[in-house]
């Protein structure tokens, strides 16, 4: 996918989820298969984890965040059909900080998460402000939806490293 982006003029670009960038295929089939890892394009190989960090970190304005978080409910992800999707949405910034720290690149990701996106489609951008702090906390096992469904979070019961906070 990467390659094939770069090849393309500058009216082709891509976005790039939390999971392909934390998570190779491993994460979903090692020690049984976990379906809340579940997502398509289905995670891959480690070579490619990494090609697309390296994009994603690169500073390239053809690749931006592009969360897919998908809240299925744990009753559509834990069947014999799950639906496909990783369910992010809940700290997607933390989940893409983890990544970028990883390569030591925390300096390309308001590019990545802020400006090359609106960029790309002729789009304002967005004049919020966060605050990335290095705090560890705690991934709920789900989110309660209504008395008789939940939404089982990537990385449930499990820890994130970052946390943002929106300034005012």
């Amino acid at each position: 996918a990467v390659e094939f982006v770069m090849s393309q003029s500058e009216r082709v670009a891509a976005t790039i989820t939390a999971h392909h960038l934390l998570y190779n295929r491993n994460a979903m089939l090692v020690g049984g298969i976990r379906p809340h890892y579940y997502c398509l394009p289905i995670l891959k190989r480690e070579t490619h984890r990494q090609s697309l960090l390296n994009a994603a970190t690169s500073g390239n304005p053809k690749f931006f965040m592009g969360t897919d978080t998908a809240p299925h409910s744990q009753s559509s992800k834990e069947s014999a059909c799950g639906c496909a999707g990783a369910f992010t949405g809940y700290a997607a910034l933390e989940l893409y900080a983890e990544a970028f720290d990883e390569v030591g690149k925390l300096d390309q990701l308001e590019a990545f998460t802020s400006l090359n996106g609106p960029r790309f489609y002729r789009l304002p951008i967005n004049e919020k402000r966060v605050r990335l702090t290095r705090t560890t906390t705690q991934v709920p096992d789900s989110f309660p939806v209504d008395e008789n469904q939940h939404l089982v979070p990537l990385r449930a019961g499990e820890s994130i490293a970052w946390q943002f906070e929106l300034l005012e």
